[in-house]
């Protein structure tokens, strides 16, 4: 088995889930803090980065349940983003992404639960079904994935001060006079005279995550965890170093952005986090910057390759090595 370290993680090529099944399993058992990762979405045409399809997708997807389960500790929290899917050669959506969230929280052998259901928009997608988009025009473009926080029990581990959204204009107006009309509400609910005047640090962060801006009339307020790792950002140095290696960025990166959110809102620092199913390494990453330990795995070797490029990036300081 290939290894390679860093300062705080370890990425190790091969099938994450042979791995995991086996010996593996018994090591990281109950250990793993927070498992964060995009698997390949359920295509209806093969990709290079090896997706299964419909009923075999489901079968394996299923499979998944139990082994993850088994790695996380009792307070941790797995985080799986999965794009839509839809019929063969039909203008109708599948089930198949909710078939496989049901077969998450149903498994016999897993006993986890969906514990919030996150929305990831992206006006950058390219229209798809191309089919139905593009040429007959049938439907609109599908921007957005599905981000799924499942646990072992009701109350994982979080903190969502740790991830902040900054305050609106008016709500830093509001602060600053002290002053606002309380009173009840046409919806019913009674504003008190004060609930609004403590400076928290800023707002809580929405479950729906816009990661380009849809309206620029309109200020976009993120977490600053979100908005410092843009997956858009043609310019970073990830991006850069790959069109400078003539190499081609993995097609489907999870958003570094979600990964940070992630990681600051359900880990502490020196936390273990795990991504089975890792391309270009973009949760060891976040997880190298944010001082937590990480495991990663791939098992195709061009992604292993951009994955090293990500870890020459100067900044981090900590740069993957043959074990």
């Amino acid at each position: 088995m290939k290894i390679y370290k860093s300062k705080k993680g370890k990425l190790f090529v091969g099938d994450s889930i042979r791995f995991l099944g086996g010996d593996m399993r018994k090591t990281l058992k109950g250990k793993v803090n927070l498992i964060i990762t995009s698997p390949p979405f359920p295509l209806n045409n093969k990709k290079k980065y090896g997706n299964e399809k419909g009923e075999e997708y489901l079968k394996w997807f299923k499979g998944l349940a139990p082994i993850l389960s088994d790695l996380l500790t009792n307070d941790g929290s797995l985080i799986i983003e999965i794009g839509n899917s839809w019929e063969p050669e039909r203008p109708v959506q599948s089930l198949l992404h909710l078939e496989c969230l049901f077969g998450l929280v149903k498994h016999p052998e897993a006993n986890l639960r969906l514990i919030q259901e996150f929305i990831c928009y992206n006006p950058s997608k390219l229209p798809s079904p191309a089919q139905w988009v593009t040429v007959n025009r049938l439907r609109t473009v599908d921007s957005y994935t599905h981000v799924w926080w499942l646990a072992k029990n009701d109350f994982p581990k979080a903190d969502n001060s740790k991830v902040l959204r900054p305050y609106s204009k008016s709500m830093k107006q509001l602060l600053k006079r002290q002053k606002y009309n309380s009173g009840k509400r046409p919806s019913e609910h009674n504003i008190s005279e004060i609930g609004f005047l403590k400076d928290n640090g800023g707002s809580i962060a929405h479950n729906f995550f816009e990661l380009e801006q849809m309206d620029n009339n309109r200020e976009v307020r993120l977490p600053h965890s979100v908005l410092s790792f843009s997956n858009t950002n043609s310019n970073d140095y990830f991006l850069k170093q790959c069109r400078k290696k003539k190499t081609t960025p993995h097609p489907a990166r999870m958003s570094g952005g979600l990964v940070n959110f992630f990681i600051e809102f359900l880990t502490n620092e020196k936390d273990l986090v795990l991504d089975p199913f890792s391309g270009s390494n973009t949760t060891g990453y976040c997880a190298e910057k944010l001082n937590r330990k990480w495991a990663s795995f791939e098992i195709k070797e061009e992604y292993i390759k951009q994955a090293l490029i990500r870890f020459s990036n100067p900044e981090l300081k900590s740069h993957l090595k043959k074990k």
